[in-house]
């Protein structure tokens, strides 16, 4: 009996913690909404009249990217940005399509463009790719695309302007879907992903917190991630990680809202199912690594810290989220479900499911409003179903990680496919 009172004690309490940790995150959406239409906005070095341009290198990990290569590298090759401080490094990833052939064609009219074949028996992966590459590079500010993104010809200035601060270690510009009339899950992909940059980002760069550096469509000092070590091999989420490792050396993350660039969403469910249950996989090895490093750290303010802390925790809380429905059915079976009126319960999960984790119903009608598609907000409803589907996805990347601890196992990239011209 004894045993049984423990047990029940630990599951009220545990369901208490739920409630207060996603009570967090809708303060935190709201906070983030708030600053982003009401207060002063923070904007990146821009207008700038410099003729001493750093040299950049660019780098393109490519796995099978026949029906993207030839895009991005055309988007490149108009960049305003001086050619002979520019060089394109597209990085051949064992690819067995026409990725290959398609590079060296560039490579022949273009001596800018330098590709990297990796063939044989070497791992592959985004992140050994970028290492290798990161070998070779040349230039002093390194930019880093998916093989799928489409740059704005001025973006790499944009980008690169923003190193006359000694303090920025990376800079994040923005991304935008450019297939969103496809279908209505692209419609909310272009959703999701602007109430995360026009909103999200912005407000945490308004705020002093942490803009997180996005693997792509992002600029790093070569120095100083050489000195850093280079990309972590063994995560997955190596933009993260390396987000967390700039801001626990003193370093800031810059994010650049007029940076645009265009990418392609996933346009099946299958497809995002595996894109999102990469990404948790990732993201919660970076939080099994930084959690502790995060609150030691002498670099960080106190408010850093909390933001730090919850930007680490998102793609845990919604495995936390299934323990606790499975927690309420055992107190239920136990008779013991007296610690929430029916009403507390049921307004707990609609205040998650509306305002939660992922995407914040305020903060994606905000990003709707500025990016001057208000009717898109009719589909807010259609977030329900995607919050229950990056649930379940989400909850797969967590156990993922879980296991990568675990048993002690190295996980393998998988790559998102591609939809263009099919």
């Amino acid at each position: 009996m004894l045993e049984v009172a423990f047990l029940i004690v630990f599951l009220k309490a545990y369901l208490v913690f739920l409630f207060i940790l996603i009570s967090l995150y809708i303060i935190r959406h709201f906070i983030f909404t708030y600053n982003r239409i009401l207060s002063e906005q923070r904007v990146a070095y821009h207008d700038i009249l410099d003729s001493d341009f750093p040299t950049v290198s660019i780098l393109i990990p490519m796995h099978n990217e026949e029906k993207v290569a030839e895009d991005i590298l055309k988007a490149l090759i108009n960049q305003e940005y001086p050619k002979e401080k520019m060089e394109i490094i597209p990085i051949n990833d064992h690819s067995e399509d026409r990725t290959k052939e398609i590079l060296e064609r560039y490579a022949e009219n273009y001596s800018f463009i330098k590709p990297l074949h990796r063939l044989g028996d070497e791992p592959r992966g985004k992140t050994v790719s970028l290492n290798d590459a990161l070998r070779i590079a040349k230039g002093e500010i390194i930019v880093v695309y998916d093989a799928d993104y489409l740059p704005l010809k001025g973006q790499i200035r944009e980008l690169v302007i923003n190193f006359i601060d000694p303090d920025v270690g990376a800079v994040m510009g923005r991304v935008i879907p450019i297939n969103t009339p496809k279908n209505l899950l692209t419609r909310l992909l272009d959703m999701e992903r602007s109430g995360g940059y026009q909103v999200d980002q912005q407000a945490r760069f308004n705020l002093g917190l942490i803009p997180q550096y996005g693997g792509t469509v992002g600029a790093i000092r070569k120095a100083l991630l050489i000195e850093m070590g280079g990309f972590d091999e063994k995560i997955l989420a190596e933009d993260t990680e390396i987000t967390f490792r700039l801001y626990i050396n003193g370093y800031e993350v810059l994010y650049n809202n007029k940076a645009e660039c265009y990418e392609e969403s996933p346009e099946s469910w299958q497809a995002r199912a595996k894109q999102i249950r990469r990404w948790s996989r990732g993201h919660n090895q970076v939080l099994f690594k930084y959690f502790f490093p995060l609150w030691i750290s002498k670099k960080l303010n106190f408010w850093q810290k909390i933001d730090g802390t919850l930007l680490l925790f998102v793609y845990a809380v919604p495995f936390l989220f299934m323990l606790g429905i499975l927690d309420s059915i055992a107190l239920f079976f136990l008779g013991e479900m007296e610690i929430f009126s029916v009403f507390w319960v049921f307004l707990a999960l609609i205040a998650y499911n509306s305002f939660g984790n992922f995407a914040s119903f305020f903060q994606i009608g905000l990003a709707c409003f500025l990016d001057g598609v208000k009717e898109r907000i009719r589909l807010l409803p259609f977030f329900y179903f995607i919050f229950l589907f990056n649930m379940w996805c989400t909850s797969l990347g967590a156990l993922d990680a879980l296991l990568d601890i675990t048993a002690r196992r190295k996980p393998n990239w998988d790559k998102t496919e591609r939809f263009r011209g099919s």
